[in-house]
This record gives C-alpha cells, sequence and structure tokens, in this order.
C-alpha cells in the first residue's frame, strides 16, 4: 500500500530544518514512488541500519569508474575543502567506496547514520535518499531534508548522479555529494552532474580509443507486416540458434505468456518477439516501444500506455532494463490495471499480450522482473555466422531496392568478422557498402571488418592508419611495394603492421 498523508507528513515535520509540509498530492511521482518502495523495503522511519559489507574503495581499486570517479573527486576536493560538503564514490549497489570532506563535524554526523566507506546505502537499505534514487532512477536526483524516508537522515540534503559505463551502457556506481541541511542546495545537483559527466568522459579517454555507446533516444513505433525486422518474414531460412530461440518464444506468446529476450543489443531481440507475435497473433498489431532516457519516460509511458488491453494488439517494451523503478512500477501498475479491465473477456481468459527485452533480466527492475512467465536467449551474431550473409544481402537489397552483389572476398571478410555490434552494426556497414555499388567488394568495407573477428582493439590514431593499410591492401593491382610507397614506409614495417592490426593480404 502507498504511503498515506496521515503516515507521511508527521514524519516529514520532524526536522527543524524545513518548512510546513505541503500535501502529499503536490510531491513529485518520483519521491512518492520511492517512498513507497522504501516501505515495501520495511526500512525503519526512525533509523537506518544500512549493511556493512566489509568492502571499500580499496577493494574497487581495479575498476575503471573507481580509478577515474576518485580522481576527479580529489581534485573537486581541493577546491572545495572548506565547504561544508562530503563528496563520494558508490557502486551499483549503493556501497560507498570512498569519502571526502574538510569538515569534521560533517564527517562525524555521517558517521553516525553509516554514510561511510564499507556500508550499503541504497533505497532498500536506507530508505529514500538521493544515491539510492539516482541508481533506483538512473537519472540525477536530489533529495532535500524533509524528503528523506528515515528521520535519522532529515539533517542532510543530498545529491547525486548515476554513472553508466560510456562503452556497455551498464551502470557503474553514483557520484554523491552530501551536506548540512540548512545549507543551500541550488547548485548542489550541478556539482553532481559535472563531476559524474567528467568521470565518464576520462572513462571513456582511457578506453583505448573506442566510440562511446549511443545515448538511448526512445520511440514508439508500428512493426507493419511488410516492413518487419531483419528476418521477420522475409528471410526464410534462418540459422538453427535462431529458429530454436523463435520457436521457444513462440510457444510462450500462444500459451499466454510474458516473454523477456534478453542477449546482446543488436542481435535482434525486439525482432525475434516480433515474428513471435506474428505467428502466434496473426491479426494483432504490434507497437514497438523503446525505453528512451529516464527524464522523458513520463511523456514516453503517457503516449502508448493507453493502447495496453485494446483488442488485438501485442506490446514490445524495448530495454526494459534501463527503465528507472518509478517508471517501471508506472508501466507495472498500467499492465495491471489493463488486464482487469479487458472488454469482453472473462477473467480467466485474460492475457495481456507484451514482451520485453534486456541484455540480462537480473538488470530489469524487479516489479516487471516478476511479470515475466519465460525467458528466451537469443544468441550474438558471431554465434550464428550462417546468418551473416542472408542478413547482408538483405540489408543490401533494401538500400537499393534490388539485388546487390558481393564478392567472395567480400562474402569472407563479413562471416569472419566477429561484428561487436551485432545486426545493427553489420546492417549500417552494408547499407554504406551498397550505397557506393551494385557489387559490393572488400574495398566498400571499413577496415575493421577486413582484419576478421581476432582484430584488436586499438586507438583512434591507430584505427586510421589500420583502415587506410586495408584501403590500400583491397584496390587491385596493387603490390606491397606500391602499398608501402604510398604510406610512406618501407616494406619491413608495412609487413609488420599488417600482423599488428589482424589484416591479411595475399600479396
Amino acid at each position: 500500500m502507498a504511503p498515506t498523508e496521515d503516515s507521511l507528513l508527521p514524519r516529514r515535520a520532524r526536522s527543524p530544518y524545513v518548512a510546513p509540509a505541503e500535501p502529499v498530492a503536490a510531491l513529485s511521482p518520483r519521491l512518492l514512488a520511492s517512498w513507497r518502495r522504501s516501505e515495501d523495503y520495511g526500512v525503519d522511519l526512525e533509523e537506518v541500519e544500512p549493511v556493512w559489507s566489509g568492502t571499500s574503495g580499496a577493494a574497487a581499486g581495479d575498476s575503471l569508474f573507481f580509478e577515474c570517479g576518485a580522481e576527479v573527486l580529489t581534485g573537486l576536493h581541493r577546491t572545495l575543502a572548506n565547504e561544508p560538503i562530503s563528496l563520494m564514490l558508490t557502486d551499483a549497489d549503493g556501497l560507498v567506496l570512498n569519502r571526502l570532506s574538510g569538515d569534521t563535524s560533517l564527517l562525524r554526523a555521517l558517521d553516525r547514520v553509516h554514510l561511510a566507506p564499507g556500508f550499503a546505502f541504497s533505497e532498500r537499505e536506507a530508505g529514500t535518499n538521493g544515491l539510492g534514487m539516482a541508481l533506483a532512477d538512473r537519472t540525477p536526483s536530489l533529495v532535500r531534508a524533509e524528503e528523506h524516508y528515515s528521520a535519522s537522515l532529515c539533517t542532510y540534503t543530498c545529491a547525486a548522479v548515476p554513472v553508466l559505463d560510456p562503452l556497455s551502457g551498464m551502470l557503474e556506481g553514483s557520484v554523491n555529494i552530501t551536506t548540512w541541511a540548512r545549507s543551500s542546495s541550488d547548485l548542489l545537483l550541478a556539482l553532481a552532474q559535472s563531476a559524474a559527466g567528467t568521470t565518464s568522459a576520462l572513462m571513456l579517454a582511457r578506453s583505448q580509443g573506442r566510440r562511446s555507446r549511443p545515448q538511448p533516444r526512445g520511440g514508439v513505433f508500428r512493426v507493419q507486416n511488410a516492413r518487419l525486422e531483419p528476418a521477420a518474414g522475409t528471410i526464410r531460412e534462418m540459422s538453427a540458434a535462431w529458429s530454436e530461440a523463435l520457436a521457444a518464444a513462440t510457444r510462450a506468446v500462444e500459451d499466454g505468456k510474458v516473454v523477456a529476450a534478453v542477449g546482446e543489443p543488436g542481435s535482434g531481440r525486439a525482432t525475434l518477439l516480433a515474428q513471435a507475435f506474428r505467428r502466434a497473433r496473426p491479426r494483432d498489431r504490434i507497437l514497438s516501444a523503446a525505453v528512451p532516457a529516464p527524464e522523458d519516460v513520463e511523456r514516453w509511458l503517457s503516449l502508448w500506455t493507453p493502447e495496453l488491453g485494446k483488442e488485438h494488439t501485442a506490446v514490445i517494451v524495448e530495454g526494459a532494463d534501463s527503465l528507472p523503478a518509478w517508471g517501471a512500477q508506472t508501466l507495472h501498475d498500467r499492465a495491471v490495471a489493463a488486464r482487469t479491465t479487458m472488454p469482453d473477456t472473462p477473467a480467466a481468459q485474460r492475457v495481456l499480450p507484451w514482451a520485453a527485452t534486456a541484455e540480462r533480466l537480473d538488470e530489469v527492475p524487479l516489479v516487471l522482473r516478476a511479470l515475466v512467465d519465460t525467458v528466451v536467449e537469443v544468441p550474438s551474431l558471431r554465434d550464428r555466422p550462417a546468418d551473416v550473409l542472408p542478413l547482408a544481402r538483405y540489408a543490401a537489397h533494401n538500400t537499393r531496392a534490388r539485388e546487390v552483389g558481393f564478392t567472395p572476398a567480400a562474402e569472407r571478410a563479413l562471416t569472419t568478422y566477429g561484428w561487436p555490434g551485432n545486426v545493427d552494426e553489420l546492417f549500417a556497414v552494408v547499407h554504406d557498402a551498397a550505397m557506393r555499388s551494385d557489387t559490393v567488394d572488400v574495398r566498400h568495407l571499413p577496415g575493421r571488418v577486413l582484419g576478421g573477428a581476432s582484430a584488436p582493439t586499438v586507438g583512434r590514431i591507430e584505427q586510421f592508419e589500420r583502415e587506410e593499410i586495408a584501403r590500400l591492401l583491397a584496390q587491385p593491382g596493387k603490390t606491397m611495394k606500391d602499398v608501402a610507397a604510398e604510406l610512406g614506409m618501407s616494406r619491413a614495417t608495412l609487413y609488420r603492421k599488417i600482423s599488428q592490426y589482424g589484416l591479411s593480404s595475399t600479396r
């Protein structure tokens, strides 16, 4: 049961630093959702009792996040050493990894409530607080004195910002800044956002020049029969691994189960679910709703959740593991409500056709995870090489609206490459190549593809050199002497570079 006005207002009035309590209805949905979770977790209203894990920042020393975050906060601490604030890093579970402050009275006070290295301070352990909300909702959070769930935290104001790995998109932890409740909080969140952003940028700079993962844009679109995703009805012959996963998802949909398709981004998770719905419910329209950035979730939910429960409508929620906790709770509540109000359907037969995709099921918020009946693992493209050429020809045909050929050398390069970006990367590569020729050859492919599956990870400068060497090697009629001369290096150096970059040449 959600917190009521009678239970919340007396608690919020306990702090000597807060104004008279405002009506519960005027509070933000995120804050109310956090209070509700805190109550469900059984957090004490008087004193927090966070879990001591026995580990601290020293144990996280091998983490790139901790290395970069500690460096950023140390620099910030030098500038703000005389300010009454405490700077902290936490891991993704809310464990406090380190703490910096020049205010000894603040440090002693934080020790009394256990907001110190080695203690876990997520919502589950400490109720509503800045870092707990930031991790649960994956969005910057400011929790003022009276907004904390536990009375023992009402003397503080906390600002926290989650930090995601810029390459994988995985939640690494948070930057948390805590001060006295009586201090100004106007710039606190901006300061935390700046520190988190700098940490993420430093992580990317130290990741050997690899490109950052695109930020989620979100969206809602309808899957049409003639515009299905790769392999959804146009390509009939797919690998056994794909066919087995599709059969499992189809059986689950036919049985009225809620399916979660899990696997690497770009592997075709939403495609597989769309095909399963099309096979099991051929009359249904299929809405695909891709989770956006946290600040857009409220508008995104309002756009498409009214479609839940409508006749002959199936929904695929893409990226359910990136939903903030409050958004997951809202979606859960609306899905349950939609099932209870389905028209002209006996209660025992009410099946709400929806499914979700995620990288890992355990990253999906618990309230949604509990609704999942069947989990289907979608294999990555490198684990089903037999699908590469059929998908490549499909992508090329979509690009030119006619058949596009591939030379044997291009086919060999495509099938031996590891495709870390899965089908999405394959489609982008083939689209670019098909735009330039009616017959795709190796000279139309990027250098990273020509290196095969074992191509090493290199920095940006090395990547440019590698692609230039691969481009010249692919040109017909050029000898190794010609390539070396054009690059301005000796043939011995060229051979060494070819080996270093994992390239191949028959010259």
